[in-house]
């Protein structure tokens, strides 16, 4: 990347089991570039209690910082396994708020396209996934807050070879108009 050059965030997002990794892993391939995980599920992993308020501003910021070191080594697009909006929407959830550090930085911090996956895939199970209930719940949630921050997106369906080419398509499509 040379210097000056904008990098071209791209946000994979959604409710749970909806092929966010598998689809961030394979944006990234395509395009040559690196991909960011997910700090959460690194995170939580290792947790041995329930999730705490100060669990999730941990989260925050260690998905910031993630971002921000692997910044460096894209290839003039960075894919993004999730972002922090998902502590909004947790903290919402769970704790009926959201932190302040976090509201603040969500219209600073944007990206320039989200992918909503879409819940049409079926769920599977892992320790980490809580609510499979919900998935419909959620997906509400992600469209709202993506509305609310005015965030260009495009809801990615079908099957995993399905929504990578939707994926691919909409990243095009992004590209060519910017």
């Amino acid at each position: 990347m040379e210097i000056g050059e904008k990098i071209v965030k791209i946000a994979v997002v959604g409710p749970e089991s909806t092929g966010k990794s598998t689809i961030s892993q394979l944006l990234a391939e395509h395009y040559n570039t690196v991909w960011v995980p997910e700090y959460a599920r690194e995170y939580c992993s290792r947790l041995t209690e329930p999730c705490s308020w100060q669990d999730e501003i941990n989260m925050f910021r260690g998905q910031l910082q993630l971002e921000e070191s692997l910044a460096t080594q894209a290839n003039k697009l960075l894919i993004c396994d999730t972002t922090f909006l998902t502590v909004k929407i947790w903290s919402d959830y769970m704790f009926g708020k959201t932190p302040e550090e976090v509201l603040e930085m969500l219209p600073q911090h944007t990206y320039d396209l989200y992918l909503l996956m879409d819940i049409d895939l079926p769920w599977e199970d892992d320790p980490l996934r809580d609510f499979p209930h919900l998935r419909g719940y959620f997906m509400e949630i992600w469209h709202n807050e993506l509305a609310a921050l005015h965030a260009r997106y495009t809801v990615i369906s079908g099957s995993t070879n399905e929504r990578l080419q939707n994926a691919v398509q909409a990243v095009n499509n992004y590209l060519n108009i910017i």
